[in-house]
């Protein structure tokens, strides 16, 4: 069965760094874009970065371009989320997922399985 699992998560200080990883299993599709999203209490989900399954293409939201790095393993089936200059603000569980349409966007509803997530925190 189809599963994305995150890892990578943690307590940072600001102006740190965390790799997020995302190991994806259980399907063979031709092509996908595997997305992070993010999370804080009480606040709607918003969409971080997506990348297509070949790693030819990339996506990035506003607050973090410049800071953070989508990528693909060579095997394809990891994606990494390499998060720099960390802020307070970034402060979520962070969610891969994946989109079969692949349309490379950022909203939550192109995207049809998700992992579990994972927990960053980034001190004040």
């Amino acid at each position: 069965q189809l599963q994305l699992v995150e890892s990578g998560g943690g307590l940072v200080q600001p102006g740190g760094s965390l790799r997020l990883s995302c190991a994806a299993s259980g399907f063979t599709l031709d092509y996908y874009a595997i997305g992070w999203f993010r999370q804080a209490p009480g606040k709607e989900r918003e969409g971080v970065s997506c990348i297509s399954s070949s790693g030819g293409r990339t996506n990035y939201a506003d607050s973090v371009k410049g800071r953070f790095t989508i990528s693909r393993a060579n095997a394809k089936s990891t994606t990494y989320l390499q998060m720099n200059g960390l802020k307070p603000e970034d402060t979520g569980v962070y969610y891969c997922a994946l989109s079969i349409v692949a349309g490379m966007g950022l909203s939550l509803y192109e995207y049809d399985y998700w992992g579990q997530g994972t927990q960053v925190t980034v001190s004040s």
